[in-house]
């Protein structure tokens, strides 16, 4: 009997435990495996993006070439001739910052238990202060606009 009263505690304790406080973190060491090169982060936002293959903005048509303009890759559709970059209208918009240290940041603003200071993710990605708190707040400001939709 008393060995299932314990059960029964226990059993209350773990559902009022917070789930996604116990939820699988990714090591450094597994996040550098998928994310580590410029390609591997544009492929993860190409595939985020347009998930299946490319969607013009304008007439939201699949057919495309890819136009480069230097190091930028640039889409542009074969229907409407509009182009459009891997970044523009995201959060990586016109950013000189490789999408790299972008996905760092969102990696360590995201795994911390606490709050990660500007300061903090200065030293980590190797950025000026400056740099780091825009990261910070841009980043910040995008997770609450899409909670504030739940």
């Amino acid at each position: 009997m008393h060995m299932r009263a314990r059960w029964r505690r226990r059993e209350k304790i773990m559902a009022t435990m917070n789930r996604v406080q116990f939820q699988a973190g990714m090591s450094v060491t597994q996040f550098m495996e998928l994310y580590g090169t410029q390609a591997q982060c544009e492929a993860a936002l190409e595939k985020i993006r347009w998930r299946d293959g490319f969607v013009c903005p304008m007439c939201a048509r699949n057919e495309h070439y890819v136009v480069w303009h230097g190091k930028v890759k640039t889409f542009q559709c074969q229907a409407c001739r509009y182009q459009t970059t891997l970044t523009s209208g995201t959060i990586f918009h016109s950013s000189k910052l490789p999408l790299t240290k972008w996905f760092q940041a969102m990696y360590f603003l995201t795994q911390a238990k606490n709050n990660v200071a500007a300061l903090e993710l200065m030293r980590l990605l190797g950025v000026c202060y400056r740099t780091a708190w825009r990261l910070k707040h841009k980043i910040l400001e995008v997770m609450a606009e899409r909670e504030s939709e739940r």
